[in-house]
């Protein structure tokens, strides 16, 4: 990428001209170059509109989290570079949480056996549930994971109930974030 300093002919410089935009970023004041915007003589697709629709709803995310000084905080505390947190927030919106790995080796089917979970996010993982189902798909238990004190990426779940038969046993995890985002993921025992 080019860049230009103390350039008098761009200084404060905003708006179209020609067949070029000029963008000044308001935390920065740097100015971004770039060709017009084409207008498209078709109608969006189906899915141009999915994505147009899934786009307005990450910035109201956005606008409300900035409308909220205790949640503005939580995102304004992870910002960097040219990073806004109002950007932080509308991205958010748009990744959710990912379920790296379930970790069932240490579960036994016997109360207070341990299944340890690593999920991730762009931001902050929330809160990570767990349910356990037979081979059948008959729910045994459900339950919170809690985050696990000496690593923040994993989560631990301890088994409240006896699974007398494991072998073939689902064990189903949902991962949220702050805007409410899910991720689901089983894994067979």
């Amino acid at each position: 990428m080019a860049k230009s300093k103390n350039n008098i002919i761009i200084e404060g410089l905003s708006g179209k001209i020609g067949n070029l935009v000029f963008r000044r970023r308001k935390n920065d004041g740097k100015i971004f170059v770039s060709v017009s915007p084409s207008s498209h003589r078709v109608g969006p697709t189906e899915e141009k509109k999915k994505v147009n629709d899934k786009f307005k709803r990450a910035v109201l995310y956005g606008k409300s989290v900035i409308a909220n000084s205790e949640i503005k905080t939580l995102y304004a505390q992870r910002i960097s570079g040219g990073q806004t947190a109002f950007n932080l927030a509308v991205a958010d919106f748009l990744n959710a949480p990912i379920i790296e790995e379930i970790d069932v080796s240490n579960y036994t089917g016997k109360a207070g056996s341990v299944i340890r979970i690593k999920a991730t996010d762009n931001f902050k993982v929330v809160s990570v549930s767990v349910t356990i189902t037979d081979a059948d798909g008959t729910q045994l238990e459900v339950g919170e994971a809690v985050m696990d004190k000496g690593d923040e990426l994993y989560w631990l779940y301890i088994a409240a109930e006896d699974n007398h038969l494991v072998v073939g046993s689902r064990v189903i995890v949902t991962a949220s974030d702050i805007p409410r985002n899910e991720t689901v993921q089983e894994k067979i025992v």
